[in-house]
């Protein structure tokens, strides 16, 4: 049976509303997932970051973003998998950095978001495991007050599991030298990370 002329009408008005919020969802069609939004979005607007201040696992103060390029992961020192992975890999990010002569020109930090159990104990061994000095890259932890804040500006969603862990949104946030977030990478994609940082001193 052919469809009349009336039934076609609200059928086009139908597709034409979808095609409009799958465009809206997707950022115009350049994402299809909420990270890559996320990306894309810090990418366009360089997400300007307020200075926060973190205590390393020393107990000295560290603040974020403290005038130098900086790189960031979020992670929590309990957790099995991937934020050992993005431990390892922050490693090779700093020896490329290195190798490149660029170690005292970047900030490299990893702050831990499990505020109830990262202890500076717990910040130092995790140090100590994954080969952060203390200098170029160190690991640390924002105020209780803080932590909804730095989490909110850098897009970060943290929920808490049922095995009294974490699901959390891991990548390497790259900062620009005025404090703005203006990149986000995969933790494994250390030669990415490494040349947006170098484009940016």
């Amino acid at each position: 049976m052919r469809s009349s002329p009336t039934s076609f009408i609200p059928a086009t008005i139908v597709a034409c509303v979808g095609s409009f919020a799958l465009w809206s969802a997707t950022d115009g069609f350049g994402a299809f997932t909420a990270e890559a939004a996320r990306r894309l979005h810090v990418e366009r607007e360089k997400v300007e970051v307020p200075k926060f201040e973190l205590t390393n696992f020393a107990g000295g103060p560290v603040l974020l973003p403290d005038g130098k390029v900086a790189l960031v992961e979020f992670i929590y020192t309990t957790c099995p998998t991937i934020c050992q992975t993005a431990g390892d890999d922050f490693f090779r990010l700093r020896r490329r950095l290195q190798s490149a002569g660029l170690e005292k020109q970047v900030q490299m930090l990893s702050v831990s978001f499990d505020l109830a159990r990262d202890d500076n104990e717990s910040l130092a061994s995790y140090a100590e495991y994954h080969g952060a000095d203390g200098n170029t890259w160190t690991v640390a932890r924002p105020r209780a007050d803080a932590l909804p804040s730095i989490l909110r500006t850098f897009g970060v969603t943290v929920i808490r599991d049922e095995l009294g862990g974490f699901q959390h949104n891991t990548a390497i946030h790259v900062l620009d030298r005025q404090g703005r977030l203006v990149a986000i990478t995969d933790t494994g994609d250390i030669e990415r990370a490494a040349t947006i940082a170098e484009s940016l001193m």
